[in-house]
């Protein structure tokens, strides 16, 4: 029997125009006209749009693909959180195509209340609204799976090779993840997720300088987990460390966390201390990203 495989993301405006709605459903309220211009600024700065609804979208016929090529049976599917397609939408889509098993995955590695939780509370709404038709599961908590970690130890390689020899023994390494609330993250498995898939990745990649830090925190009063990307490298520069290779491993797919957060606004501070700021490349349509993400579905499929 058909069964759909959903993706869950997000979101990104995939033009400016849709800018106005990811605030919105961000924020709960339309944003003022100098967080609209803002933000919109930021999308200019990154070429216009974001490339996340495309990257997903090849993710899930990727998955799809492999999946089917070893006698399953998936149709792929896009859900997003703050731009179009939104949840509610694909799944009254996969309803409407006469399918009633959903395996859902949040393309978030670490789990969180306020990340892979929310999605699944809006897969629940979403199908009460729908009357409970669909059969949805949700896979997640593969943050130390032996595939997801052998694609990023991939990057990194690659990562590192972007220094020279003498400077690759000096390198300073930055695991990065998007930053939460301090109030949510009391008996959330957010942190420690963060913590077990960079130390499970040091056995791959070997002795080396490593850090943990946050990025993208939001904005208002209050407090934020940290140290934040900018913090580390302003220490880091105290040290007298010249290059610096971060690793967004709490991010999968290239948008705007990475495109202007990383490549734009910490290269603009890592310049301006004299340092050499470069990054992993994101997982998106690896082979290898997606081999550990058909196995994951494999393995749920069996369980």
């Amino acid at each position: 029997m058909m069964k759909a495989l959903l993706l869950l993301a997000f979101g990104g405006p995939r033009s400016l125009d849709e800018v106005e709605l990811l605030l919105t459903r961000l924020f709960g309220r339309k944003p003022s006209p100098e967080q609209l211009e803002g933000v919109k600024e930021r999308y200019r700065l990154i070429g216009g749009f974001s490339p996340l609804p495309a990257i997903t979208e090849g993710q899930a016929g990727a998955i799809q693909t492999k999946l089917n090529s070893k006698g399953h049976s998936f149709k792929p599917y896009v859900g997003m959180r703050y731009c179009h397609p939104l949840i509610d939408g694909t799944l009254k889509e996969i309803l409407h195509d006469s399918i009633e098993e959903v395996v859902a995955i949040p393309m978030a590695p670490f789990r969180s209340r306020y990340s892979t939780g929310a999605y699944q509370g809006e897969l629940i709404r979403a199908n009460e609204a729908l009357g409970h038709r669909l059969k949805v599961t949700l896979i997640e908590g593969w943050h130390v799976h032996p595939l997801f970690l052998d694609a990023i130890a991939e990057k990194v390689e690659e990562g590192l090779n972007q220094f020279t020899p003498d400077e690759r023994e000096k390198v300073h390494l930055i695991f990065s993840a998007h930053s939460l609330p301090e109030s949510i993250i009391k008996n959330d498995p957010y942190a420690d997720d963060f913590k077990e898939c960079a130390e499970e990745l040091l056995k791959r990649i070997g002795p080396c300088r490593w850090h943990m830090a946050f990025q993208s925190k939001g904005r208002g009063p209050e407090r934020w987990m940290g140290p934040d990307v900018e913090s580390m490298l302003i220490e880091l520069n105290k040290m007298y460390v010249r290059n610096v290779l971060v690793l967004p491993v709490g991010f999968v797919s290239d948008h705007i966390e990475i495109l202007y957060d990383i490549d734009i606004l910490y290269q603009k501070k890592a310049e301006a201390l004299g340092m050499t700021l470069k990054r992993t490349q994101s997982l998106n349509n690896s082979e290898r990203f997606i081999k550990a993400l058909a196995t994951i579905v494999e393995e749920h499929l069996t369980k």
